[in-house]
């Protein structure tokens, strides 16, 4: 059931002229920015070589390059997210769902799992076009899966927060508006913060990604995405759950 919901959402995110506009944006997007990082690197290289030890192009490039597709992910998740639910609901086809045999858990998870199996085909194209560079030089390879992993993690939990902000609402552009100003919110107060102590770094999602980008595997990072994403999406099955149950 989870699976057929889950293509279900793909078909219909690949059925909107809309989804193709954004996948055209978004490569042209990563693709101006390798090029840029890419040619500052080339600029500085000289510099570079009479340095001891100086940073690699994996560093250099790759690494801004994940922390700046993380940033526009914090943009992008909540135009997808806003319609999962929100939508259903707006044109009184969540009813018809819930009275299904479906469950709460299915509902939920099929989406979840449709539209991340939907955003890491788009975000795919950024280690791909980082890899090219191995061509003509060495990259961190370990640099590289770390990136990766932690950007897969922060859009699981960005997802699993806007799946629930769309289960609250009826209407898709609020959902999405709630979810970006919960997602801005927590970046702000991260960044604004000045103890290095402070709890806002605890709970913001992109707080913990820096440890990932910087080549770093802490088992606290990984629970807390797991634990972000979970938390979100059970407050998501539990109000489907309240709405079978009371209409």
């Amino acid at each position: 059931m989870i699976r057929l919901i889950a293509l279900r959402e793909l078909r219909s995110l690949f059925a909107m002229p809309s989804t193709w506009f954004v996948l055209a944006a978004l490569q042209f997007i990563f693709a101006w920015f390798f090029l840029a990082r890419l040619d500052a690197f080339l600029e500085v290289q000289p510099q570079l070589a009479k340095i001891a030890n100086p940073p690699g192009v994996t560093n250099m490039v790759a690494a801004p390059m994940f922390n700046t597709v993380a940033l526009l992910l914090m943009m992008l998740v909540p135009l997808f997210t806003m319609r999962l639910i929100a939508e259903e609901r707006r044109n009184q086809t969540l009813a018809l769902l819930l009275s299904s045999p479906l469950s709460g858990l299915h509902i939920v998870l099929g989406k979840f799992l449709g539209l991340l199996v939907f955003l890491a085909v788009l975000i795919a194209a950024v280690p791909l076009m980082l890899y090219t560079l191995s061509f003509g030089t060495s990259l961190d390879n370990g640099l590289l899966l770390s990136n990766i992993l932690g950007l897969f993690l922060l859009t699981a939990g960005y997802v699993a927060l806007g799946l629930y902000i769309s289960a609250l609402t009826a209407q898709p552009v609020i959902a999405a508006i709630g979810t970006f100003a919960l997602l801005f919110g927590l970046w702000l107060a991260d960044i604004s913060a000045v103890a290095g102590d402070s709890p806002w770094h605890a709970i913001s999602p992109l707080h913990h990604f820096l440890n990932f980008n910087d080549g770093l595997l802490d088992s606290s990072d990984a629970a807390y995405f797991v634990l972000f994403t979970a938390v979100f999406l059970l407050l998501a099955i539990r109000r489907l759950h309240n709405n079978r149950r009371y209409g």
